[in-house]
Parts: structure tokens; sequence; C-alpha cells
């Protein structure tokens, strides 16, 4: 069932209507010229939708969870350099075996000594039976894959396993307005189109913090159409947005908040960072964060790239304030 339900992705990816493509960002230079160098056969077979790139890479050990052909892992190794590593886990051999096939062809191609990826098969909830050791990796991403997974608790709970203190998951899915009937998600076409596996997004916010994450953060959300009148019929009043968010692996947060100055050291984030929905830090601006963000700061890989100061205003030092926004907002798509 597992495998028909990943064939229908693949076979109604462009089923009548544009579902997992909701409208999204413009891509960064840096990230066009890495996509640039992958393997034509590994871009064409790809078949997950939208792009997922954190910031602050290089160096790091990342997952990629569904890694299909391996076209992100590959666009990944890049940004992560020679001294990073980014392992891909599907659990389809052929997907893997068009992976597998590249991986001197881009060794090579990227100028590296030795690989730095690899690929494994496996089930996004079973990362232990795949061999992925607890605490080893820095990053964990997922395209439009974990509303494929029957069991989106273990999917969380086994990422958290694997992922480093300090860790971050960070992914792209669709959610939905409230939880979805019986009908809904035995749909066929409805579950190739991302929809019909779709969690309601006030349930992710419960299991991450189940299995010990973070509070999710929203980095972007957008509204998912549906030009189908026989699926819309079927879908009636359900409302679905395309979000993507950040999940850390964090000590318990602080009740302190505190004034940062971003560095701006980040590749291809030089001017800026756009952290989430609610923060953007400009070069040496200094930008008062509340506990939570403090401490995801502090703990994360993101801790060098920011200069933290204790809550209270330095004389002749201007502050900027977060965008005004309930706790509610930092985390709800808007999916009216």
């Amino acid at each position: 069932m597992r495998k028909l339900k990943y064939h229908f992705f693949s076979t109604f990816y462009i089923y009548l209507y544009n579902a997992c493509l909701a409208p999204s960002q413009p891509i960064p230079a840096f990230i066009l010229k890495a996509l640039k160098k992958i393997h034509p056969e590994v871009t064409a077979k790809y078949y997950g939708c939208g792009l997922v790139v954190p910031e602050c890479l290089e160096g790091c050990r990342l997952l990629d969870l569904g890694s299909g052909s391996g076209r992100d892992c590959y666009m990944l190794s890049q940004l992560v350099g020679e001294k990073g590593h980014v392992t891909g886990i599907d659990m389809t051999e052929d997907q893997l075996e068009v992976a597998r096939k590249y991986v001197d062809h881009h060794t090579q191609e990227f100028g590296y000594e030795k690989p730095n990826v690899d690929f494994v098969q496996g089930y996004i909830e079973a990362l232990k039976e795949a061999g992925l050791k607890e605490n080893s990796f820095d990053i964990i991403i997922s395209n439009c894959v974990v509303n494929l997974s029957p069991d989106k608790r273990k999917v969380l709970s086994d990422a958290y396993r694997v992922l480093k203190d300090g860790g971050e998951l960070y992914f792209s899915d669709v959610y939905s307005s409230s939880k979805l009937s019986d009908e809904i998600k035995n749909h066929k076409v409805l579950w190739g189109e991302c929809l019909g596996g779709a969690l309601w997004w006030e349930d992710l916010v419960r299991l991450a913090q189940e299995v010990g994450f973070s509070p999710p953060r929203l980095v972007t959300a957008n509204v998912v159409t549906v030009d189908n009148m026989e699926l819309e019929a079927v879908l009636g009043d359900y409302k679905f947005v395309s979000a993507t968010y950040r999940l850390f692996k964090i000590p318990k947060i602080s009740n302190k908040g505190s004034l940062v100055i971003y560095n701006g050291n980040i590749t291809g984030f030089e001017e800026s960072l756009e952290f989430d929905s609610q923060y953007t830090f400009k070069v040496d601006e200094v930008v008062e964060v509340d506990g939570e963000v403090a401490s995801i700061l502090s703990h994360s890989r993101f801790a060098e790239e920011f200069t933290f100061q204790p809550p209270g205003l330095p004389a002749g030092c201007s502050v900027k304030k977060p965008k005004v926004c309930t706790n509610t907002r930092t985390i709800a798509p808007n999916v009216s």
C-alpha cells in the first residue's frame, strides 16, 4: 500500500491542477548555480515539489527524507562543501538506482576528492532500522514527503532521535485547515496530490512538541488551489496550504529575551537573513527577540552567526522590534 501511494504521487504529480507546486519565493542565484551542475537524468526523474534549502549549511551533516532521484541531495552536497556530508533516504529502489548511478559523476563535477553524499533504502519513520545513528545529523530536510507517511508522529520522533543537540528539521509539506475525513484520506488521487495525507497544522504543533522539538516556526505558506470540480466536491470546505516549518532540538526554552545582531557571514545571505515569518535580521541591526528565538539561535548552528546582548537598550543604540503578531501567528498558516 505504501509503495502504491508513492507511485500515485509520482504519476499524478501534475494531475489536472497544481497542488504541490504552490507559489514560492525567487530561488537565490547561488542555489540556481548549484542546480545547474546536477545531471539531467537526476533532475528529470525527481518528483518532489518545490525546493527546501535552509541557511548556514557549510560543513554540516544533512539528511534528506524521501530523497528520490537525489536532486536535492546533490544540490545540497555543494552547499555543505567537501567537509560536509549529505545522506538521502528513500523507500523505492528505482529512484535510489538513479541517485547512486551519478555519485562519481557529481564528485568529479564538484571537484571533490571523495564523495560527500550517500543513499540508503528505508522508510522515513524507521530511520534506526535503516542504519541511521542517533545524534548524527545537524539538519534534516523533507520536501512534500511527510504527508505520504501513515505514521507522522514516528517520522518526527525518529527525526528528533537522529538529530544532534541544536539540530533542525526544516521541511515543506501540505497542511489542512482541520482534521481530514476518512473519505479524503482514502482517496487515491488526493493522496497522490499531497492532500489526502495532509496533516492538520494544529496536530503538527502538538506532535512536534510531544516528541521534544521546539514549537514549529512558520517560514512560508502559500494557499493550495484545486481547479478540478470533481475533486473540489470531495474536498468541500477543507482548505490547504503548502507551508515550510523549522523545528529545533534544543534545551528547555528560556523565558528571557535577548538583543541579537546578525553578523552577515552566511553564504547567500550577506545582507539579511529571513529566519521565519516573524523575524528578519539585517546585518549589524540590533533586533529584540523573544526567549524562544533567543534559545534557538544560541543553541543551534546559528550561534556563531549572531552577537548576543542581554535585554536592555545600550546607550545610543536603536532596537528593531519583531513584526507584531501573536504566538499563534508564528506557527499557524493562513488557511482562510
